[in-house]
């Protein structure tokens, strides 16, 4: 007799349930009746895999420790899914995506990923937080940062932290620095544009425009409370070094003043 099967968790429904292939005619090799009769279906854990995988950032294991699932379970679901999602690309199919044995977490429907705050299960949740860091405070040039401070967080709290050195790695790298520490959300002051791209790229979550104590800050990020400013960019050429104040959260420091090196922030 079969096990029966464990259901996976998911944090939110997709937004778009059916997608259709469209073609202006030009590639077309067959009808489109005869097309749109070949339909593909996606179950939402297989979606959930991809969303985690391939659009949030997370490894295996920890899609697995998010959705409560083995290691083995989501290889499975993931490869299922990815071979879906090429035969709706290739074939110009339908695709569906429905059914499935799974659990919406009710906490975390709505959000980017249950890796915040509202952990769906107690001790299962893994996440790491990185920081500009500079003797205690939010650095606010993210490309010339020398030091950050990597947090790791279980059921919304800090477990461990420890302060690393970029190694004279430029902005350039420090996406890619990142990322090989396993990092899923940056805070930080000013950035620039090339660096918000390779950190979209590497799949970590920016929370720019920062201010103060480090610690303080990423208490709030877990409280859900920081106070940062999505469109806040680093574009300082060597002007008024250290006159530059950044209006964060001003944990006890009254004003943050910013850390113009020379040369400023080129990203």
């Amino acid at each position: 007799m079969p096990r029966p099967s464990k259901e996976k968790r998911v944090c939110r429904m997709p937004k778009c349930q059916e997608f259709a292939a469209f073609s202006d005619g030009a590639c077309e090799k067959r009808p489109d009746k005869e097309r749109q009769a070949v339909g593909i279906a996606m179950t939402v854990e297989e979606y959930e895999c991809i969303r985690l995988i391939d659009y949030s950032g997370l490894t295996q294991e920890e899609c697995s420790r998010q959705m409560g699932a083995s290691r083995a379970t989501i290889q499975g679901l993931y490869a299922s899914a990815r071979k879906k999602l090429a035969r709706f690309l290739v074939e110009a199919s339908q695709l569906k995506i429905c059914g499935g044995d799974f659990s919406v977490c009710s906490k975390g429907e709505g959000q980017i990923s249950c890796l915040r705050k509202n952990a769906c299960r107690k001790g299962e949740i893994y996440m790491k937080i990185a920081v500009t860091y500079e003797n205690g405070q939010v650095f606010q040039h993210f490309g010339h940062t020398e030091q950050f401070k990597i947090y790791e967080i279980e059921e919304g709290k800090v477990t461990a932290s420890e302060v690393v050195s970029t190694d004279g790695f430029g902005h350039g790298a420090l996406a890619g620095f990142l990322k090989d520490r396993g990092v899923n959300v940056l805070i930080c002051g000013g950035i620039g544009g090339g660096a918000r791209n390779a950190l979209a790229e590497a799949g970590i979550e920016l929370y720019p425009g920062a201010c103060g104590d480090a610690d303080a800050q990423v208490e709030s990020f877990l409280a859900g409370s920081l106070n940062y400013d999505p469109d806040t960019q680093c574009n300082h050429h060597g002007e008024h070094h250290g006159e530059g104040e950044c209006h964060g959260n001003h944990h006890g420091n009254g004003e943050c003043h910013g850390h113009h090196k020379e040369g400023g922030c080129h990203l």
